[in-house]
């Protein structure tokens, strides 16, 4: 299967640059992933084509403000750091501009010293291994010091930095949000509950890594990075009781996806558990838990589209992409979503 099996021409001017102003006003594609039928709706009508029993999995991961800006402490060069995985409790995996005059052994000095940095080693595909030196909590001096990492094809500012959060982010650990659930608002999320809808919770921190290019002809040659999730015995229990009584399991966004189809046993139940996972799914996948999934539009030959044609076949996927380029659909991260069911 071709890395251009999955593209398709994108207008720029669809290319979403700043969110709705209310979550759920984004437009919403429901795709019958049987038929192929097409119905356009508003976001918050999603919960018209959820039932009592029904249950959907949402990713509680936090984005951390994970862009800093310092200064070489030999030279005085500016540098910036993207931190894309903490390895351990110091050490984390960074992306560094400019990626060649960062050396194993140069230090970098944040905020008038509060925070340093050595580069200890190289990781992939150019990052660096650095080494954090600080006093006090790493969180708090990163809440102070870093940026949100808007991805590069959001060009204009975020005014409210929480418009790149989930309403239910909870734990920190993302450099990249997981853009499906922008859409939920708290009212939406109490509506959904008094339908007697189950909402599980699972972590994924999304790394750099899910939305890197595909830079092989032959999708089975891309190496997926790997990415930490984990899932509690309370969240793997409410998703298991729902598929035994006969309801839909729904997954929000692609990472949720990645991680529920990461932990289950060989029997279609989720197990309550930790770790790293570098699942890459595409057509021909045979899903083992979900039956429908709520997404963003993703881009041309991306990992992303290839899981969305694993689930809704790539013909019918390309065709919903051509008319909601059509109808004028926003785009990424900050665009609207459909939901495949």
């Amino acid at each position: 299967m071709k890395k251009s099996d999955f593209y398709f021409n994108l207008p720029e001017d669809l290319i979403a640059q700043t969110p709705m102003k209310e979550r759920d006003q984004s437009r919403l594609m429901m795709l019958d992933k049987e038929s192929g039928e097409i119905k356009h709706k508003l976001f918050k009508d999603i919960i018209d084509y959820l039932e009592a029993g029904d249950c959907i999995i949402l990713n509680n991961t936090r984005v951390l403000p994970a862009r800093l800006f310092g200064i070489k402490e030999n030279t005085g060069g500016k540098v910036e750091f993207l931190l894309l995985k903490r390895i351990d409790n110091n050490q984390w995996e960074t992306l560094v501009k400019p990626g060649k005059k960062a050396k194993v052994g140069d230090c970098i000095v944040f905020g008038d010293g509060i925070l340093k940095a050595k580069i200890v080693g190289l990781g992939d595909e150019g990052s660096r291994i650095v080494e954090f030196e600080y006093e006090g909590i790493f969180e708090e001096i990163l809440d102070k010091l870093g940026t949100m990492p808007l991805p590069p094809y959001i060009t204009e500012s975020l005014d409210d930095q929480e418009r790149y959060q989930t309403v239910y982010s909870k734990n920190k650990g993302s450099a990249a949000a997981p853009t499906a659930g922008l859409h939920f608002t708290e009212d939406l999320l109490k509506q959904i509950r008094e339908k007697g809808i189950n909402i599980a919770f699972v972590t994924l921190h999304v790394g750099l890594g899910t939305f890197r290019p595909v830079k092989t002809d032959e999708i089975l040659d891309h190496k997926m990075h790997s990415e930490f999730y984990m899932i509690d015995e309370e969240n793997a229990g409410i998703i298991n009781e729902s598929k035994k009584n006969g309801g839909k399991i729904i997954t929000v966004g692609t990472t949720s996806t990645r991680t529920i189809e990461s932990v289950v046993d060989d029997h279609g139940m989720i197990k309550a558990k930790s770790g790293w996972t570098d699942i890459f799914i595409y057509p021909g996948y045979e899903f083992k838990v979900i039956d429908g999934l709520i997404t963003n539009f993703h881009l041309p030959e991306s990992t992303l589209i290839m899981l969305v044609s694993a689930l809704a076949g790539r013909e019918k996927t390309l065709f919903a992409y051509e008319e909601a380029i059509n109808n004028d659909y926003r785009f990424f991260s900050f665009g609207d979503a459909m939901f495949i069911i």
